[in-house]
């Protein structure tokens, strides 16, 4: 039985509509999953016809605009009313879909999800939250780029919200929350982070202290708040060097025959460790706070990443996180809290 429809912007990001396709049909073939693909509809069909057959899970939708990258992000809903981005946040808000795909503008999704869906109960701004991998599992880092910058009440909606998708999405039971700073001790990071420790400590979270960005692939830490500027550059440091070290193993062994044989005795953890360090297993980052699933991917996603965030908005859509997260979130601001600033 197909699960619940899925919206995915066809236009967004490079390589659109052939990638954003491709990963369409993939998921709907290997996860019987029922897929909305948005877009100028005479170009959808004509790309299309490359392939001999389309699956039933696989329903076109028209939209005539395309937002590009570096449109503006109120375009959405001056310029381009009819784009993509905007029929996608519809199609959520009318519950035809459970949730939206997109690798395209970033803040032009954050402003076509707000307008459409609107926002959780008591949350302030949205947060991008990616997976990261460590040692032991996979740490979410929040917020990566939709806020440059963050009030201390803010960091609180973000560990609320990114706790709960940890547990309801990801599994982690308790998750724990850690505040990025320049050092563990609660007087590290200046006056700034020192005002978000203390509201985070009184937020009724597990929350575990400061971190430092080692802490994010080797701590015992689930969930690492932090401004959107700070998180962005941890995710593309961590991207950059995933791949970094994937074609530095590639290359060892193309000029070495020894090194080589070495990594096709051990290419089993070689291909695990790639699987890990991989952004596109995971597909695209939840925008947490609007109130509707909706997942954002790299501009530069591939088929694969594009099917695999198909499977996770799937499950985002489908679980229960969104309501738990406003109850909680009303909670936390019931409860006085007296390092509290808006």
């Amino acid at each position: 039985m197909a699960t619940r429809a899925i919206a995915l912007d066809a236009m967004g990001g490079d390589g659109s509509p052939q990638i954003r396709i491709q990963g369409a049909l993939d998921a709907v073939s290997e996860f019987d999953q029922s897929v909305f693909l948005v877009g100028p509809i005479k170009r959808l069909r004509r790309e299309l016809g490359r392939f001999r057959s389309i699956p039933s899970g696989l329903e076109l939708v028209d939209a005539a605009d395309v937002v590009g990258m570096q449109d503006p992000p109120m375009t959405v809903l001056r310029g381009k009313r009819n784009s993509s981005l905007s029929v996608c946040a519809d199609l959520v808000r009318s519950g035809r879909t459970s949730a939206m795909v997109t690798a395209g503008n970033t803040g032009a999704a954050w402003v076509a999800a707000k307008s459409a869906l609107g926002m959780i109960g008591g949350v302030d701004r949205p947060a991008l939250a990616a997976i990261l991998p460590k040692l032991d599992g996979h740490t979410l880092v929040l917020d990566v780029g939709a806020n440059v910058e963050a009030k201390p009440q803010q960091l609180v909606q973000f560990a609320v919200m990114g706790s709960y998708y940890a547990s309801a999405v990801l599994g982690v039971e308790e998750p724990r929350v850690g505040l990025m700073s320049v050092g563990e001790e609660e007087t590290k990071g200046g006056p700034r982070i020192r005002r978000q420790y203390r509201v985070l400590k009184g937020a009724g979270i597990n929350f575990i202290g400061n971190v430092e960005g080692r802490d994010v692939f080797t701590g015992n830490v689930d969930v690492v708040v932090c401004d959107g500027f700070t998180g962005n550059v941890i995710l593309k440091v961590a991207e950059g060097l995933g791949e970094m070290v994937v074609g530095m193993l590639k290359e060892e062994a193309r000029q070495s025959p020894l090194y080589g044989a070495g990594l096709v005795l051990a290419k089993g953890a070689f291909r695990n460790v790639k699987r890990k360090v991989d952004y596109s297993e995971h597909g695209g980052a939840p925008l947490l706070g609007v109130n509707g699933a909706c997942l954002i991917g790299h501009g530069r996603s591939t088929a694969k990443a594009i099917r695999n965030a198909i499977r996770f908005a799937d499950s985002y859509g489908s679980s229960d996180v969104i309501q738990n997260i406003g109850d909680k979130i009303l909670e936390v601001l019931a409860v006085p809290n007296e390092g509290q600033e808006s």
